[in-house]
C-alpha cells in the first residue's frame, strides 16, 4: 500500500505530468521516479535513506518534488555554493510554479559570502590596502553595495573569490558586533538568517552547517529544530567537510589579522591610549617566530605532531615560540580591555584575543582520542586537530536532534550573536512520522552498501538505494588505458601524459580536459603542453587553460566558451577541485585524460591515521580505505566526460597499474560500463570518429 505522497509524485514524474510543463527536456526515466518515490516514502516515515544516483538520473528533481509536494519544511544543504545557486535561483523556482504551491524559499549562506557594511566602512579608512587596484575594486564595491539586496558577493561581477580585499569588507564569527553593530538593522547576514527562518524551502551548504555544529553561532540552532526534512546533496564530500569544522585550527594568519584589525580600530578610536604599535608588533614576531622554527619546508608540507612538537621541529624551541604568541594575545587582552568601552570594536578584539589564547592552550595539551594533529606549512602556518571521521558528531549530534527536546537545541542568545527571532511553528518533533534524512550523489562508494560514505558519517543503519545512470556508456564513450606507457613514479611519466593529451586535443582542437593527482604533474603537463601547441600554426593551436592561474569561475566560462562559433577549444590542466562539479555538456568536452590512480597520499597524517586505526581493527588499510578512496575519486574524474544523453568522448587513464595489478579489476568496475580500447590505433580511431 503507497502513501498519498507517493502516489503524488508518482503523478508529477509521468510523461504527462506536472514536471512536463516545468522542464522543455523532461522525459520520464525509471530511475528518477524510483528515488523520488523512495525520498517520499522517507518523508512519509521518517528515516534515513541514503541513494546514489548515476550521473543522467536527474536526483534534483528526484529529491525537491517530493520535498515540495510534501508541505513539509525543509532545509537543502549542498557541498557548492555553484548547486546551492542553482538549486534556488533556478531549480526551486520552476518547480514552485510548475505545482502552483505558496512556498517561500530562502537562500543561507556563510557570513563570509555576504558583505559586511560595518567592515566596508572601516575598509574606506584602512590606509594598508594591499595594492592600488584595490581602490579601484573598494569603489566598485560600494557603488555596488548602494544597489544590492543581498548583499550576497557572488552577485558582484568581476570580483575575484581570491582578492585580499575579501576579508576586509567580510565579517568572521570573532569580529563581528552582532545586535551592538551600528549596522545591524541593514546588515545582510541579519536579513538573510530572518528570511531563512521565515521560510519553508531553506538551501544552506556543508560548511555552513558543520561550522554551526562546531560553534552553534550561524542560525542552524533555531532552523533545524523546525525543520521536517533535511536533504544532504553532493553527500559524499560530507564526511571530508565536517572533520574541517569538528577539531580545532589556529593560523599564524589568524594572529596576523587580528594584530592588523587591532591596529586599525586602536589608531581610529583610541589613538595614544594604548601603545598599539607595541602589542601589534608582538604579536606579529611571536607568529613569525613560530614559523621560523618549523625551518625551510616545502610549500603543502603536513607535518605529523607526535608528542610535544611537529616532527623535525625541536620540542624546546616550539614551547617557547607558543608561549611567546600566548603571551603576546595576553597582553592584547589587557590592552583591549581597558578601552573596551570606547567601541564595540574593542570588545570584540578582545574576546578575539582571549579565544586565540585559549587555542594556544589546547595546542599545548595531548591530542584528544580518534583524532590527529599535524601542521600545514606554507607563507603561514596552520595548526590542525581533525577527528578522523564524522560518524560519533553525526550519531550523537545530529540524528539524535530528532528525539530532542526543541528547546535544548536551540542554544541561547550569545551563542546566537542576537540574530533572529524564533518563530512559533511546528516542529520536527512534534512531526508525526519524525524527521526525514535524505544522504544522496552521484558517487558514494564502490560496493552495494555504499560502505565508503555510510560508515565513516555514522548511518550504517541507514536504508540504501543505488540508482544507475540511464545513460547508454557502451555507445557514447570509450576507455583507453595505454600499455606502453611509463610507470607513474617514473620522471617521464607526466611528459608522456602532456603528449597523450596533446595529441587528443590537436585532432579534436582543444576540446580535453587534463586531470592530475598532484600540483606538481599540474604545471609540469600544463607546460609541456604549451610548448607543444607552439609548433601548430596559431589558427589551429589550442589555448592551455592551467588550474591557478585564473579564477575556477573564469576558465570554467572560458573552456565552455573556447569551441563556440567555430573556433578551437581549449585544454584545461587542473586537479583537486576539478574532478567533481565541473560540468561541461556537449561537444566542448570530449577527451578527459587522468594522469594517475587517485590514491590518498599516505603521508598526509589524516590518511595514515585512518589507515592505523582500520590496521588496529585487524583490517586492510589498502582494501579498506585506500581502494575505494581512489575507487570514488576515479568515477567522479570519469563523471566529467558524458553529461547528457547525447554527449561522446573518450577517457584516457594514464596508469598501467589499472590493468596490470589484481586491484586494477575493482577500480574498472567501478568505473562507468564504457567500451574498451585495446591499442593506440584503436584511441586514434575513437578520437578520428568525435570529429565527424
Amino acid at each position: 500500500m503507497t502513501g498519498a505522497l507517493e502516489d503524488q509524485v508518482r503523478d508529477a514524474f509521468a510523461q504527462d505530468g506536472a514536471l512536463s510543463r516545468a522542464a522543455e527536456q523532461f522525459r520520464e526515466r525509471s530511475g528518477q521516479t524510483e528515488m523520488a518515490i523512495a525520498v517520499a516514502r522517507t518523508i512519509d516515515q521518517g528515516g534515513v535513506l541514503v541513494v546514489e544516483a548515476g550521473t543522467g538520473v536527474g536526483k534534483t528533481f528526484s529529491y525537491l518534488v517530493p520535498a515540495l509536494l510534501s508541505g513539509e519544511r525543509v532545509l537543502l544543504s549542498t557541498a557548492t555554493k555553484t548547486l546551492q545557486d542553482q538549486l534556488f535561483g533556478r531549480d526551486l523556482p520552476r518547480l514552485v510554479e510548475a505545482f502552483g504551491l505558496p512556498v517561500r524559499t530562502a537562500l543561507l549562506k556563510g557570513r563570509g559570502s555576504y558583505l559586511c557594511l560595518h567592515r566596508l566602512d572601516l575598509a574606506r579608512h584602512d590606509a594598508s590596502l594591499p595594492e592600488r587596484g584595490s581602490l579601484r575594486t573598494l569603489a566598485k564595491i560600494e557603488q555596488w553595495s548602494k544597489a544590492t539586496r543581498t548583499g550576497d558577493l557572488a552577485e558582484l561581477p568581476g570580483l575575484d573569490e581570491r582578492s585580499p580585499l575579501i576579508p576586509l569588507i567580510t565579517s568572521t564569527r570573532e569580529n563581528c558586533l552582532g545586535a551592538q553593530c551600528p549596522q545591524f538593522k541593514p546588515c545582510h547576514v541579519n536579513l538573510a538568517r530572518r528570511e531563512a527562518l521565515a521560510a519553508d524551502i531553506v538551501v544552506i551548504n556543508h560548511h555552513l552547517f558543520f561550522a554551526d555544529l562546531a560553534v552553534r553561532e550561524t542560525g542552524m540552532a533555531e532552523l533545524l529544530p523546525t525543520v521536517s526534512v533535511v536533504v544532504f546533496d553532493e553527500a559524499h564530500q560530507l564526511n571530508e567537510t565536517g572533520v574541517q569544522f569538528l577539531g580545532a585550527q589556529l593560523g599564524s594568519g589568524q594572529a596576523l589579522d587580528f594584530a592588523r584589525d587591532m591596529l586599525g580600530a586602536g589608531l581610529q578610536h583610541a589613538r595614544g591610549l594604548v601603545d598599539w604599535q607595541q602589542l601589534v608588533a608582538a604579536v606579529e614576531r611571536a607568529a613569525r617566530e613560530l614559523r621560523l622554527v618549523v625551518g625551510k619546508q616545502w610549500p603543502g608540507a603536513k607535518l605529523r605532531w607526535l608528542g610535544a612538537s611537529p616532527e623535525g621541529v625541536d620540542p624546546d624551541a616550539w614551547q617557547r615560540a607558543l608561549d611567546d604568541l600566548l603571551q603576546a594575545f595576553e597582553l592584547s587582552a589587557e590592552g583591549l580591555a581597558t578601552v573596551s568601552e570606547i567601541s564595540l570594536d574593542f570588545v570584540r578584539l578582545h574576546e578575539r584575543a582571549r579565544q586565540l589564547a585559549k587555542r594556544i592552550a589546547r595546542f599545548a595539551l595531548p591530542c584528544e582520542i580518534d583524532s590527529v594533529r599535524w601542521v600545514d606549512v606554507g607563507s603561514q602556518l596552520r595548526l590542525i586537530e581533525s577527528p578522523l571521521d564524522i560518524a560519533d558528531a553525526m550519531r550523537k549530534r545530529v540524528l539524535k536532534i530528532a528525539e530532542a527536546d526543541p528547546d535544548a537545541a536551540d542554544g541561547d542568545d550569545e551563542d546566537l550573536d542576537g540574530y533572529g527571532e524564533r518563530p512559533a511553528r511546528e516542529t520536527a518533533e512534534q512531526h508525526d512520522g519524525g524527521r526525514a534524512w535524505v544522504f544522496t550523489s552521484a558517487t558514494l562508494g564502490d560496493e552495494p552498501t555504499l560502505r565508503w560514505f555510510t560508515e565513516p558519517c555514522g548511518l550504517q543503519d541507514a536504508e540504501v538505494l543505488r540508482v544507475q545512470s540511464p545513460f547508454d556508456y557502451a555507445s557514447q564513450a570509450a576507455l583507453y588505458v595505454p600499455r606502453a606507457f611509463p610507470k607513474p613514479n617514473d620522471p617521464s611519466h607526466s611528459q608522456r601524459v602532456a603528449q597523450l593529451a596533446a595529441r587528443g586535443a590537436t585532432e579534436l582542437g582543444g576540446r580535453t580536459l587534463v586531470l592530475t593527482t598532484t600540483l606538481r604533474a599540474l604545471r609540469t603537463i600544463g607546460d609541456a603542453m604549451r610548448q607543444q601547441f607552439e609548433l601548430l600554426d596559431a589558427e589551429a593551436r589550442p589555448e592551455v587553460l592551467v588550474q591557478g592561474e585564473l579564477p575556477k569561475r573564469v576558465l570554467m566560462d572560458r573552456f565552455r566558451e573556447g569551441a563556440s562559433a567555430g573556433r578551437v577549444g581549449c585544454v584545461l590542466v587542473a586537479s583537486a577541485s576539478f574532478w567533481e562539479g565541473f560540468d561541461a555538456p556537449g561537444d566542448v568536452l570530449q577527451l578527459v585524460v587522468i594522469d594517475k590512480l587517485p590514491f590518498p597520499p599516505p603521508n598526509d597524517p589524516l590518511v595514515e591515521a585512518r589507515s592505523q586505526r582500520l590496521e588496529a581493527q585487524g583490517r586492510s588499510s589498502f582494501a579498506d580505505y585506500s581502494l575505494p578512496e581512489a575507487a570514488v575519486a576515479l568515477k567522479q574524474g570519469a563523471g566529467r566526460l558524458i553529461r547528457r544523453e547525447t554527449d561522446s568522448g573518450v577517457l584516457a587513464i594514464c596508469d598501467t597499474r589499472l590493468v596490470a595489478m589484481g586491484y586494477g579489476r575493482r577500480l574498472l568496475a567501478a568505473l562507468p560500463p564504457m567500451r574498451r580500447l585495446e591499442n593506440e590505433s584503436d584511441f586514434e580511431a575513437a578520437l578520428a570518429a568525435l570529429k565527424t
